[in-house]
């Protein structure tokens, strides 16, 4: 992003907060909207804390000052945005909403960003008045940390608002690595499936969480392992999204197991509740 561009971000959840903070500490302004004041608030303590991790790590440069994060629940204060990213819950219906009010205040020109991180973008673009100025970027959980981003290119993207995105992610410095539209797309239609997978090898005995991440970590060099990532990502999520791929693809590798699903109804959601495959 150059010159008077500005940008905002509607959601102040896990994501909005770490995209949030990854253009802070990059010193772009952003504008941050919830319809939800405490989770404003939360992200308001958190934001800071995030760019010094990053910094630490040496994600953030330590020589830019974190810009100003304006924080708002009206959603009319993206009316003078040119990049508009979404990072609200994975559900269809509200996205649809989110998106159907914003085509009403966002500028013509502006540039519609989708965080989904499954919905395919088409399918989020027939909710606005100007479809080509949709595309998707699916940000990895913190956004400040992994600095590769998944750019969806709809069927109706503008090769202008595709070049708009590219350009804001190299103005944080992110590296852009483009594919084309479909459910899931490449990191999630891999990803959840062997999240899912891994799940029911914990369920049936065959291995334990932590064997199960380590033959991953020691084996096929994974930072992580699969379980230790789903919490990282939030058990929640991860099953929002296995729903959205196993009911765009019929395929039933998709369908959430039960382990997966009775975590999230016990509210262990990961390392953001405190407990998931592991305890935190």
């Amino acid at each position: 992003m150059t010159g008077n561009e500005s940008l905002a971000v509607v959601g102040a959840g896990v994501m909005g907060t770490g995209i949030a903070a990854l253009a802070s500490g990059s010193g772009v302004p952003v504008v941050l909207v919830d319809i939800d004041a405490a989770a404003l608030e939360r992200a308001e303590q958190a934001i800071p804390r995030h760019i010094r991790m990053g910094q630490l790590h040496g994600k953030l440069s330590r020589t830019i000052a974190a810009a100003p994060v304006r924080y708002t629940t009206a959603l009319s204060a993206v009316g003078d945005a040119d990049v508009v990213i979404e990072a609200i819950v994975e559900a269809t219906e509200a996205k649809a909403k989110v998106y159907a009010e914003l085509s009403a205040v966002v500028r013509p020109t502006a540039v519609l960003v989708t965080n989904t991180s499954g919905i395919p973008v088409d399918e989020l673009a027939q909710h606005v008045q100007r479809p080509e100025r949709v595309v998707g970027a699916h940000f990895m959980n913190p956004a400040y940390m992994i600095r590769t981003v998944e750019v969806i290119r709809g069927p109706r993207t503008a090769q202008d608002a595709l070049d708009r995105l590219i350009a804001l992610l190299g103005a944080l410095d992110d590296e852009a690595i483009v594919v084309n539209d479909g459910p899931g797309f490449v990191v999630n239609r891999i990803l959840q499936r062997m999240i899912n997978e891994s799940a029911r090898i914990v369920s049936e005995g065959l291995a334990s969480a932590a064997d199960v991440d380590r033959l991953f970590k020691g084996c096929l060099g994974h930072a992580t392992g699969p379980l230790a990532t789903a919490d990282l990502i939030g058990l929640d999520n991860v099953v929002d999204s296995l729903r959205v791929l196993h009911e765009r693809t019929g395929d039933s590798g998709y369908e959430p197991c039960d382990l997966l699903t009775g975590l999230v109804a016990q509210g262990a959601f990961g390392r953001k509740t405190g407990r998931g495959f592991f305890t935190y």
